[in-house]
């Protein structure tokens, strides 16, 4: 019969990634890929404008930044589209309300 510490040792050495767990994952400060991708937003608006101070949130609208006019916001969009490989349709472009549809759009759009 196997002694408790034998016992251990063996399920350990079968299972060595079970150690390496809270390593590979931090439960107490989960990003997910929404809040990725508004952090990877704010620095680039941050960027474009020269202005470290602009916190931008999932309803914050061209309106609520100063300085962001159209010329900023097609800027915004072409670095957007470069940062993320992809490409947006004018429609989708021109009918954006704030940049929480901006994320979810880059969510669902497909690599060039």
């Amino acid at each position: 019969m196997p002694s408790a510490r034998g016992a251990s040792t063996r399920r350990d050495n079968r299972k060595p990634w079970r150690r390496l767990r809270p390593i590979l994952y931090d439960r107490a400060n989960p990003m997910s890929a929404e809040t990725e991708r508004l952090a990877t937003l704010t620095q680039i608006l941050r960027d474009l404008l020269g202005d470290d101070s602009i916190e931008l949130a999932m309803t914050t609208e061209r309106e609520d930044v100063p300085g962001w006019d159209s010329f900023t916001y097609i800027n915004f969009i072409a670095a957007v589209e470069a940062e993320y490989n992809i490409k947006f349709r004018i429609a989708d472009i021109e009918s954006f309300p704030n940049v929480g549809a901006v994320v979810t759009a880059i969510g669902a759009a497909k690599p060039r």
